[in-house]
């Protein structure tokens, strides 16, 4: 049995923000609980030249809405990327979602054979659907859900490969 574009992306990005939510939300509790600034924790990095945490959500928000949007052919709702507070960027974490549900399966009718191609700097790059599902899309969403995770474990945010995972459904 195959799976189709529809099954392979949608609830893999739902699942997978939702995680992050509850992660960031972790993350909102230590700085309440330690005292710390929010501040000090949405800005921090993994390494000097990586995007701070706001930023690493707001690029799984980014991989994952586009990714819908292009598998579809149809447009992605425009976030500023001014998130400033853990409520903004729940806020930001539940639009992306409300967005990815709204999308009925049937849209995806066709995604896998779907011209993509990518092209920002000096990055050009041609996919069909699946493969731009497969081999970018999904690996740079994760990747930014792994660095937002990593990040917080960094800060000292009390959380573990179970909390990466989520529940199991």
């Amino acid at each position: 049995m195959s799976i189709s574009m529809y099954q392979a992306s949608v609830p893999a990005f739902v699942r997978a923000l939702n995680v992050l939510s509850a992660l960031l939300k972790k993350g909102e509790e230590h700085a309440a609980a330690t005292g710390g600034v929010p501040d000090v924790l949405l800005g921090a990095r993994l390494a000097e030249d990586m995007m701070p945490l706001t930023a690493q959500i707001q690029r799984a928000s980014d991989a994952s809405k586009l990714t819908v949007a292009r598998l579809c052919a149809i447009e992605a709702p425009k976030f500023e990327d001014n998130e400033a507070s853990f409520q903004q960027l729940q806020e930001r974490i539940a639009n992306t979602i409300a967005f990815i549900e709204s999308v009925p399966e049937a849209q995806f009718d066709g995604a896998a054979e779907r011209d993509v191609t990518l092209s920002y700097g000096s990055f050009s790059q041609h996919f069909t659907g699946q493969s731009y599902l497969l081999t970018f899309a999904l690996p740079n969403f994760y990747f930014h859900v792994t660095t937002a995770y990593g990040i917080l474990r960094a800060q000292g945010v009390k959380i573990g490969k179970l909390d990466f995972l989520g529940p199991f459904n």
